[in-house]
């Protein structure tokens, strides 16, 4: 998953049935099944954004780190990237994964984590990407939070729903405007931002001493 940063090498660029039989009564017509567990699908998705949004009036996300924390306000005009991102953290998805690439005056990107428990939660919540939302007027300012696009087979540039990145390029990073989709903006706690990036990093831009996202909050 990534963005581009042309500054440098090319690289910022997820059915169990029960079976339950009366004590006293068992033939075949009372066994009753449990139904499958909803998950997201390149199929639902989008109509399921579309409805999740509606009922949609906040806007903030208050991002807590083992560096500090951050608050992120969303752009209410981008309205699947929003409602995904709120759905996300309201189900505890980004609650212990990581900032898993630093690149130095550049981004932090996260929501990924090399656990078996993050790859186990985006299973259950499903496998699908979103359509891009470029033309909504935003830019990759400096603060700006956007989601990075799959490189496995997507020439349209489908943004990878369980990950972001928050540029710090000073005063932004332009080259990503209309490949990828700005969905909000980090509002108060940018010095937090700016302490992660500066990080040690090793091979593949991990930080040398993972640093974890605790917990996301959907600030009412």
């Amino acid at each position: 998953m990534g963005c581009k940063d042309d500054s440098r090498k090319k690289s910022v660029t997820t059915p169990t049935k029960k079976i339950v039989v009366d004590t006293v009564v068992t033939p075949i017509d009372t066994v009753e099944k449990k139904s499958e567990p909803f998950k997201l699908t390149e199929e639902n998705a989008i109509e399921f954004f579309f409805n999740y949004q509606k009922g949609l009036n906040v806007n903030k996300v208050k991002l807590t780190t083992n560096l500090g924390s951050f608050t992120v306000q969303l752009f209410d005009n981008v309205p699947y990237h929003k409602a995904n991102f709120i759905y996300l953290a309201r189900s505890g998805y980004f609650d212990g994964t990581q900032f898993h690439r630093v690149v130095k005056d550049f981004i932090i990107q996260g929501g990924n984590a090399d656990d078996k428990a993050t790859a186990d939660r985006r299973r259950k919540i499903g496998r699908y990407l979103l359509p891009p939302d470029t033309r909504k007027g935003h830019k990759h300012h400096r603060g700006v939070i956007s989601m990075p696009s799959s490189e496995t087979d997507n020439p349209h540039k489908l943004a990878s729903p369980y990950e972001f990145f928050i540029v710090v390029t000073k005063p932004g990073s332009y080259h990503l405007d209309g490949d990828y989709t700005p969905f909000g903006k980090v509002i108060q706690g940018m010095s937090v931002v700016d302490k992660i990036n500066n990080v040690p990093v090793g091979k593949g831009d991990w930080p040398f001493n993972n640093v974890y996202i605790e917990k996301v909050e959907v600030l009412k």
